[in-house]
């Protein structure tokens, strides 16, 4: 696979702008034969990293890879959800050739809304939360069975993206439990291939040499079962270690770089 994650922030730019119009007119196809509509950001990132069409969508029995090379064999996935739904489609994948999965962490998200009667668009707000590329770690603890597998990696990348929602929400103004529509990416930011252990240290942020889970929640911006599972997953990996407590608190600490620890 070409080295995506190391082009300049221009030529990512050029290449998601490509990757736009290949989608649109890819989808105008699709729909114009009574097809199912493909969601935008799933559909623009397949064309990102795999312009040619011919290479998309390919029957690997028993499942369909989003993305899948001959020369040197290898799969795609473009995964902009949870990753529980892959566990199956990875364990049929890995034995028989190398799979990076790809995951979209929205950076910036701008909000539009849409009236489910009149279809009258409003809004065009940007929220306040700003997506870090270790917000994929929660998503690994899904498939914590298969990190150890040799040929899987992951390539979490930033992007911005235009997101659209029906008022279609069960309180006065329709935006609680509402409905998502689309999600359309307009820029993309760094992303950083995780193939082993130690390309992990690069998504963290700096953390205390001793840390409690707080402060790693605090440092890393999560809270919940996200916190949880991101810990989880660093300890499976030998990136986190446990210290001696602090009270009824365990600590943790970073393995040293390049040396993993059980």
């Amino acid at each position: 696979m070409l080295p995506f994650w190391e082009l300049t922030p221009d030529q990512r730019q050029f290449r998601l702008d490509q990757a736009i119009a290949l989608s649109e007119q890819a989808r105008q196809v699709v729909v114009g034969i009574g097809m199912r509509k493909e969601r935008t950001l799933h559909s623009v990132l397949k064309f990102y990293f795999e312009p040619d069409a011919d290479r998309q969508e390919i029957p690997v029995e028993p499942f369909i890879a989003d993305i899948y090379h001959e020369d040197p064999q290898e799969v795609l996935e473009i995964q902009t959800g949870s990753f529980a739904p892959l566990r199956e489609k990875l364990a049929a994948f890995l034995p028989q050739f190398p799979v990076t999965v790809v995951h979209p962490v929205i950076r910036k998200k701008r909000l539009y809304w849409s009236d489910p009667e009149t279809g009258e668009l409003s809004g065009g707000r940007l929220t306040p939360h700003t997506g870090i590329l270790a917000e994929i770690l929660p998503e690994l603890y899904r498939v914590s069975s298969l990190l150890s597998e040799p040929g899987l990696s992951f390539l979490p990348i930033l992007l911005d993206v235009d997101e659209y929602r029906l008022t279609d929400g069960w309180n006065r103004d329709g935006k609680r439990g509402s409905h998502r529509i689309d999600r359309v990416p307009t820029a993309i930011g760094e992303s950083v291939l995780l193939e082993k252990p130690e390309d992990y240290y690069a998504i963290l942020p700096e953390l205390p040499e001793i840390f409690t889970s707080r402060e790693f929640g605090k440092a890393m911006r999560m809270q919940g079962r996200a916190l949880s599972y991101s810990l989880s997953v660093l300890q499976k990996l030998g990136i986190v270690v446990r210290a001696e407590n602090r009270g009824r608190q365990y600590q943790y600490r970073l393995a040293e770089p390049g040396r993993t620890e059980p």
